[in-house]
């Protein structure tokens, strides 16, 4: 749908994404009702928001009389497909729709998605950053040159600020950037002209339900491309790599690993970041310079120089930003050190493989905050890995006691503390008394943050918050 002028649109979730959709499509002339279970009084800042533009609000629940005069339903990140509402619209033939989805109709430049179920964020932010110097050099050769073109990169999709906001200001010079989530790309029927799939591995299960499910949600990423598009698969993840053959254009991968004959893409060979492409080799950086924590990060920042080759930004552009990158908050970030034990944050780590990567990052002794709400995952192999590399664990939370079974039934050779706190803050003084000199205490908790938090940035600022409160 291109003409919103008199269309009847029903958005589920006043958060981020759904404001953003909002004010765009009253903008562009659509009748808006922006739906939300959150009482009137709890939204009260998300109302004054949109003071200035015409949207009619719903809230305190999802009453299916809202669909009568719908043309199209809307789901903002997060809102479940078994919502009574969404599968009534889905009954009623009612189609549906995103912010992510409907800006892909309308961009004018050159698009860039990024998903995966871990690292898309670091990934979509280097690659932001690449994408800010290249335009700035393009710009700077077309003012010497008397050129009128003013080349702009935009990020965001499933972070920052959704690019809906800017699209009427994009021109076919600029680039954007997209971090896409699963949730984003079920309903997508457009793909970005360079998509790159990280990984999949389990995660979203509660949302999806089955693994199959969840790898086609993402494969959408690449069902709509053309044979002039680019798809960057991970070589090293069995559920990206499997979706290779649903590749229709240039197929670009990475690898920790020497590439086999016939791959084009990046690399890690003797400590080197390299590029193939043809013939044609090109030394990145060395390993060391890559200021990030763990192998996985180091997979990446080899994401994101296959990424920018394919997206065609200068070599020295993406070097400069690789080398200055020092990583995104809430993921392996370094909150302080206090009498010789480090504290991390890693609340982004949502899944028990995304915890077990974080464990992975470091040679020493961990102590290891798990905890917050399960997403129907499997912990054996965390907990496997916690009796091979972790000395005392603390759990918190929704499925503190959950976790806690997980460990103790797994057992070892090697005796793993196990403490119980109720909150995530009791969690922190429990760590507290149990790390010592030389040891990092790592907040990497594999459940989402839903059952005290937001989100997992809230939850990461209140860990920094009462971690530096330590004394």
């Amino acid at each position: 749908m291109t003409n919103w002028t008199g269309k009847h649109v029903l958005i589920l979730g006043a958060a981020r994404q759904g404001l953003a959709l909002a004010r765009w499509l009253s903008r562009h002339g659509a009748n808006v009702t922006l739906n939300d279970s959150r009482r009137e009084e709890e939204l009260a800042s998300a109302k004054k928001s949109l003071s200035d533009v015409n949207v009619s609000w719903a809230t305190g629940g999802h009453p299916l009389e809202l669909l009568d005069k719908t043309d199209m339903l809307c789901l903002s990140g997060g809102v479940p497909l078994t919502l009574p509402i969404v599968e009534e619209a889905i009954k009623r033939g009612i189609p549906l729709s995103n912010d992510s989805q409907i800006f892909m109709e309308v961009v004018p430049c050159k698009t860039v998605g990024i998903t995966g179920s871990a690292g898309k964020t670091t990934t979509t932010t280097l690659v932001g950053e690449m994408a800010k110097k290249d335009a700035e050099g393009r710009r700077q050769k077309a003012e010497s040159s008397s050129l009128i073109l003013h080349p702009s990169s935009f990020t965001g999709g499933n972070i920052g600020d959704p690019l809906i906001n800017y699209v009427d200001d994009m021109t076919a010079d600029d680039i954007a950037v997209l971090e896409l989530s699963s949730f984003q790309l079920d309903q997508m029927t457009v793909s970005p002209n360079i998509a790159a799939i990280l990984n999949i591995t389990p995660n979203h299960l509660d949302r999806h339900g089955t693994m199959e499910a969840y790898t086609n949600a993402k494969a959408r990423i690449l069902e709509f491309q053309s044979a002039n598009d680019t798809a960057i698969l991970g070589r090293d993840d069995k559920g990206a790599w499997s979706l290779k053959n649903r590749v229709k254009g240039n197929l670009l991968t990475f690898s920790l690993q020497d590439l086999e004959e016939g791959l084009n893409g990046t690399y890690l060979h003797d400590d080197l970041l390299s590029l193939r492409d043809g013939f044609a080799y090109i030394p990145l950086l060395m390993r060391e310079k890559v200021h990030l924590r763990g192998a996985h990060n180091v997979a990446n920042v080899l994401a994101a120089f296959a990424i920018g080759h394919a997206a065609g930004f200068k070599l020295d552009d993406m070097l400069e930003a690789a080398e200055e990158f020092r990583g995104v908050p809430h993921r392996l970030e370094l909150v302080r050190e206090l009498r010789g034990v480090r504290w991390y944050n890693d609340s982004i780590a949502t899944a028990p493989e995304r915890a077990a990567a974080a464990v992975h990052a470091f040679t020493e002794p961990v102590v290891l905050m798990l905890g917050g709400r399960d997403k129907n995952l499997p912990w054996g192999d965390l907990a496997k890995l916690i009796h091979e590399r972790v000395d005392h664990v603390v759990v918190f939370g929704e499925a503190g006691q959950m976790i806690q079974k997980t460990i103790t039934s797994v057992g070892g050779e090697r005796g793993v503390d196990v403490r119980r706190a109720t909150t995530l803050k009791e969690a922190v003084t429990l760590a507290a008394e149990v790390a010592s000199k030389g040891d990092v205490v790592l907040l990497s908790p594999g459940g989402t943050s839903f059952d005290e938090f937001k989100d997992f940035a809230e939850r990461g600022e209140a860990f920094r918050k009462w971690v530096s409160e330590l004394s």
